[in-house]
């Protein structure tokens, strides 16, 4: 398994340069993924550097440990919120740098069995954590009219959103939506297709980030950036959708303003056309940088 999944890191030179203070740190990559990104920064550290890789993917984490395979890696099932306990519990009182990768990695996405693509017929899963209480399809099979009307709306942007909430009702009164393929099906009759991009691609994207409560997730981790980070430290956030990117760069601007932080970049780094060519899936990252000061 440890060979068929691919990952390409996006913007991990950039990355490198930006967060990579000193060279002999401690640094969390606090979305391990298949190990991409800490693999090129270990490539820039020095022998006694250590990187905490945080993932709630416990798949995941021991396909990162096998293709890393560096020992200044140190690989926890946790969420990067728990960041802070993570190097307490090391006897850690702050890092010198965290990364949030924030997309969703090519393992989870081209694996059918995880559920969250729907050119792939899987099980309507869609958690990060596979002991996670919330499925998706505990979503679409269960919750009322105006809650799936509502997170639609939230995370997936979607305009039409309570013409899909009620067809998925209507769907759900003749059998369970157990897959990924019958959930993009109901999507599909509904809405017409306009290019490339699949009509249920915001519903996927609202359920994903409803079963494992993202947005909470991203906005509790950015309250608690002074607890991981020490002065001279760093923080590079990768985003791959406007929720979360605005999230964040709000955030970031409050805390440039408080004069404890100052922005590393003002306005967002984006992949150049190259690497878009090479990896189509870095076609929508920003990355933004704060360097702590006090």
């Amino acid at each position: 398994m440890t060979t068929t999944w691919t990952h390409i890191p996006i913007l991990a030179q950039q990355i490198a340069d930006l967060l990579l203070v000193n060279p002999d740190g401690v640094y969390v990559d606090g979305t391990l993924g298949l190990g991409g990104h800490t693999r090129c920064l270990l490539a820039r550290l020095g022998a006694s550097a250590r990187i905490f890789g945080l993932d709630k993917d416990a798949e995941a984490l021991e396909i990162a440990r096998t293709r890393v395979n560096d020992d200044r890696l140190k690989p926890v099932h946790a969420s990067y919120t728990e960041a802070a306990n993570v190097l307490h519990a090391a006897g850690i009182s702050s890092a010198d740098g965290l990364l949030l990768d924030l997309g969703l990695s090519s393992y989870q996405l081209d694996n059918p069995a995880r559920g969250f693509s729907m050119l792939q017929n899987g099980p309507l899963d869609m958690r990060f954590d596979l002991n996670g209480p919330l499925k998706a399809a505990d979503i679409v099979n269960t919750w009322p009219l105006h809650e799936i009307t509502r997170i639609l709306q939230d995370y997936g942007e979607e305009h039409h959103a309570e013409k899909i909430a009620r067809a998925i009702l209507e769907a759900r009164k003749q059998a369970p939506i157990q897959t990924t393929q019958q959930l993009a099906q109901i999507v599909e009759e509904i809405l017409p297709r306009y290019g490339k991009k699949h009509p249920a691609t915001q519903t996927f994207q609202a359920l994903r980030i409803a079963c494992n409560g993202e947005l909470e997730s991203v906005e509790r981790v950015l309250h608690l950036l002074g607890q991981i980070v020490h002065p001279g430290g760093r923080v590079a956030v990768l985003t791959f959708h406007s929720l979360e990117d605005r999230l964040v760069k709000n955030n970031f601007k409050k805390l440039a303003q408080s004069g404890s932080w100052r922005l590393v970049n003002k306005h967002a780094l984006a992949p150049d056309y190259e690497e878009v060519r090479q990896n189509h899936r870095a076609r929508s990252a920003k990355l933004r940088v704060i360097e702590r000061v006090l």
